[in-house]
Order: C-alpha cells, then sequence, then structure tokens
C-alpha cells in the first residue's frame, strides 16, 4: 500500500519536499499554484514549442485583414492623438 508523502511548513514558510517528489521535478520547470479551502494545488505550466520558421510562414498564409487602416489613416490617428497630448 502506497501512502502520499506529507510534509511540514517550516517555521520560514517554506516547504521542504520528499526525496521522491524531488526526483519528479526539473530546474526551470513553472508550477501554478492555486489555494482552494484547505488544500493547495500545484500545476504544472506548459509552454507549447513553437518552430519560429512555422509561426512566420503561418503569417504569410493569412489573408489580408480587409479592416486594416492604410498608412495614411495611421498617421491620421497618430497626428490627432499627438494633438490632444
Amino acid at each position: 500500500m502506497q501512502t502520499d508523502p506529507i510534509i511540514r511548513i517550516t517555521d520560514e514558510k517554506q516547504i521542504n519536499l520528499p526525496p521522491e517528489i524531488q526526483s519528479q521535478l526539473q530546474a526551470g520547470d513553472e508550477y501554478r499554484i492555486t489555494i482552494k479551502g484547505n488544500c493547495i494545488f500545484l500545476e504544472k505550466i506548459t509552454h507549447p514549442n513553437v518552430d519560429l520558421d512555422e509561426f512566420l510562414q503561418g503569417l504569410e498564409d493569412l489573408e489580408p485583414d480587409p479592416n486594416q487602416p492604410t498608412f495614411a489613416e495611421i498617421s491620421e490617428i497618430v497626428k490627432d492623438v499627438r494633438r490632444e497630448l
């Protein structure tokens, strides 16, 4: 029968993880912590692996935005904002 590890909070309010938990962690891993009632949850944050070339190709493959302002319209907006400031 396997039991869940028990931890204690130190006087400095730190948590010392048991070796069997530490062995599953990697330097640089990030975890989101959530506290609900008397429960604390740790959820590993995973960042998707994005290939830059694939991302840029996807941008090139997009259809032009029909609502994209022209350079002249952008310039006029900038001038208006500058006048307001």
